[in-house]
């Protein structure tokens, strides 16, 4: 069977591809970011769709010959790249009326616990794709509702969860005593290959949830001692920090940085991940529980690379930022006339010496500024390491004798040099 996959390099997608490919389908992934989705599939034929922006017409080009479509395309807050109406309604308008002209199954991929009445943007769009769904009776269509999703790979919330699992000496937590149950990635995978058999149950929304509700505290633990970390508490912080946090984090999302410590996220763990446990069954599937997940995927000295790493990114990328700019800014106003007699009394004219640190000043603000946005991050390290060089073998030529300085002003670039390669070999989300 052809099916197409909408974000196939996602947590969801990419297990969802791999399933279906292990069971002989032709698959085609579709995405909005196809680089990295070639080099993770090659195998994969990929064509670029957005969900948000593509129109009936345009599905009905993609989806020639094709049979089913998975979409597990999705966002979790408004933002400058994401609007939720466009993506979880408008878009799933149009493709629904497209699989509807060209008689190909829909399999929609929702969240657990989504009703209308909960204040969020996030579980409205979500129902309201639901049902207009249910409104398509001339469509074959299944919802499937998926709790707390957690696999071998991380992104996004159980990103999040590991690195507060791998925290030095504490574990934080909001909310500590929310409930969550838990889905497997590759049960997720189980349950669209499922969807996709002539027998499968249609016109349904189902949940895929374990039956075990656990609170974030005890998820939290449990995944810590998954890591192999020594046992540590879990202590439950001030909402208002959350909310501090979650502001923060909001704002950054205009500069392109999707936090998953973002408002929405945090309302969702407030309102906790709940669902009808027994719906798996209409599928014939059992769903594994948090224990038997996590002995199923053992984790590995990368598993605990990326949960103490995990915090330590976005420290290390303010560092690099707040570095950078302060010393632009010092380099313009009272360390300019010092910055010019150090290379006036090395024999620079003082025309040359202005313009060179007035030129160097600007760049390391223009760097730093290029680093706070996220399309921008990686140039901005790289330019760093080339300016940082660029520093070093103008001062050997220069003033060599600074090599000696005791405060080591050329000495301590290299270290910062090292702090935006620690960051460029991070800077990937997925």
């Amino acid at each position: 069977m052809r099916v197409v996959v909408i974000g196939a390099y996602g947590l969801i997608g990419s297990s969802v591809v791999a399933r279906l490919l292990a069971d002989g389908h032709d698959v085609v992934g579709v995405g909005r970011d196809l680089v990295q989705a070639r080099r993770r599939f090659p195998a994969l034929v990929w064509k670029h769709a957005d969900l948000a922006t593509f129109g009936v017409a345009d599905w009905l080009a993609l989806l020639d010959g094709v049979a089913a479509v998975v979409n597990c395309a999705g966002a979790l807050q408004d933002s400058p790249r994401d609007d939720l109406n466009a993506v979880h309604v408008e878009g799933v308008r149009r493709l629904a009326q497209a699989c509807e002209a060209k008689r190909a199954r829909l399999v929609h991929i929702s969240a657990a616990g989504v009703e209308a009445d909960k204040p969020t943007a996030f579980n409205t769009t979500k129902h309201e794709a639901e049902a207009l769904l249910a409104a398509m009776p001339a469509l074959d269509w299944v919802v499937l509702r998926p709790g707390l999703v957690i696999g071998p790979a991380a992104y996004g919330g159980t990103a999040l969860l590991r690195g507060l699992a791998g925290f030095p000496g504490f574990s934080p937590v909001v909310h500590g005593q929310s409930r969550v149950q838990v889905v497997a990635t590759d049960d997720v995978a189980a349950a669209v290959a499922r969807c996709l058999a002539p027998d499968a149950p249609l016109r349904r929304r189902l949940d895929l949830v374990h039956a075990e509700a656990v609170t974030l505290t005890d998820l939290v633990s449990r995944l810590r001692g998954w890591l192999g970390f020594p046992a540590a508490p879990v202590i439950d912080l001030p909402p208002v920090l959350a909310r501090i946090t979650a502001a923060g984090a909001d704002a950054l999302a205009f500069l392109g940085w999707r936090s998953p410590m973002r408002t929405a996220a945090l309302a969702q763990l407030r309102m906790g991940v709940r669902g009808e446990a027994d719906d798996a069954a209409r599928l014939a599937l059992e769903l594994k529980s948090l224990d038997a997940l996590l002995a199923a995927m053992p984790s590995g000295v990368q598993e605990r690379w990326f949960a103490r790493a995990y915090f330590a990114k976005p420290l290390i990328l303010a560092c690099l930022f707040a570095f950078w700019l302060v010393s632009g800014l010092i380099g313009l106003t009272v360390g300019f006339e010092p910055a010019v007699a150090t290379l006036t009394t090395a024999g620079v004219g003082r025309e040359l010496a202005v313009a060179a640190v007035v030129g160097g000043s600007v760049a390391d603000i223009a760097l730093a500024l290029l680093l706070a946005h996220r399309r921008t991050a990686a140039p901005a390290l790289k330019g760093m390491l080339l300016v940082t060089a660029g520093y070093l073998v103008g001062g050997a030529l220069v003033r060599p004798d600074l090599w000696l300085d005791p405060l080591g002003p050329l000495v301590k670039s290299i270290p910062a040099a090292m702090l935006a390669v620690a960051a460029l070999a991070t800077l990937e989300e997925r």
